[in-house]
């Protein structure tokens, strides 16, 4: 299976094709995919090299004048090192632009930590008017990149990852996914957790909410879950675990609840490694979700 990033320069570079207010914005990162982009289209194309407050600056300089610039590198330098930028010059501009991350938390570990981003949609919290997606296969990446592109000059967010679930599943850049029902407690899936959370809560009478559009937080969605299927709910998140728990408790605040936040942990792992190791590390892994959300559930959840 291709992953989430092969995807993103030929849909992005169909969408220059099809519509001139596309612009792409590049920091010498995947400037390789948009070749025949960049000879087709060369001033909707800009390479800045390796300067990513720039890379911001631009894009809003662009999104000023009636484009819609689409901006990509690793997300530790989308999000992380032009924060400034991000809040500044496309925030307090109210200028619109999508901006597309590979690498995740922790998809290169070999990079080192200035590689790895799990603050990512946490720090874009503090930031008003953010739409983040993070699809969990490469077909919904397709979907939601063209969703992003296509919302106006709205501020959008596309968080890309080599992790990917097996299948990918109908996704409209809004509403959480009911994958499967039960009664003891809700635990919601974020992008490539799916597969992990449905194997770690296999014979658990749970409910499972697949979320690819966590930003807006489907909070409609978790109420209708938590009133058929009871009020202790997990989050189970490929960032900075607890990332979603203030959404989650602002969307229950009415209704007595407990809630668990999973994700990554803020200790910092300082060996390389490997992706899964990593993956099991943080405790991402099926097995030990389900020990944790067996756990926190306790024995009612079992069928």
């Amino acid at each position: 299976m291709d992953t989430m990033r092969d995807r993103f320069a030929p849909v992005v570079s169909r969408l220059l094709d099809e519509d001139p207010r596309v612009a792409v914005v590049l920091a010498a990162i995947g400037t390789d995919g948009f070749a025949g982009a960049t000879r087709r289209h060369p001033d909707r194309v800009v390479d800045v090299g390796i300067r990513e407050q720039l890379l911001i600056g631009a894009a809003a300089g662009l999104a000023l004048t009636g484009l819609r610039p689409v901006v990509h590198t690793f997300a530790s330098f989308l999000v992380e090192r032009p924060f400034e930028q991000v809040k500044l010059d496309l925030g307090h501009q109210e200028a619109g632009a999508v901006l597309v991350s590979a690498a995740a938390s922790f998809d290169w570990p070999a990079g080192g930590y200035t590689h790895m981003a799990p603050g990512d949609v946490a720090l874009l919290d503090t930031l008003d008017g953010w739409t983040v997606h993070v699809p969990g296969h490469p077909d919904e990446a397709e979907t939601l990149l063209r969703h992003a592109v296509a919302a106006g000059d709205d501020k959008v967010y596309v968080r890309l990852s080599v992790q990917a679930n097996g299948q990918a599943l109908p996704v409209d850049g809004e509403r959480f996914r009911t994958v499967r029902e039960g009664r003891s407690g809700v635990v919601v899936a974020v992008g490539p957790m799916l597969d992990a959370v449905l194997a770690a809560t296999e014979g658990l009478d749970v409910t499972v909410l697949y979320a690819t559009t966590v930003r807006p937080f489907d909070g409609a969605a978790l109420r209708r879950a938590t009133e058929a299927g009871g009020t202790d709910v997990v989050l189970v998140e490929p960032y900075l675990a607890g990332t979603s728990t203030a959404a989650a408790n602002d969307a229950l605040s009415d209704v007595p609840h407990r809630l668990l936040g999973l994700g990554v942990g803020r200790r910092e792992l300082r060996r390389y490694g490997r992706l899964e190791e990593h993956v099991a590390a943080h405790g991402l892994d099926a097995r030990s979700l389900r020990e944790r959300i067996a756990g926190f559930l306790g024995a009612a959840v079992r069928v």
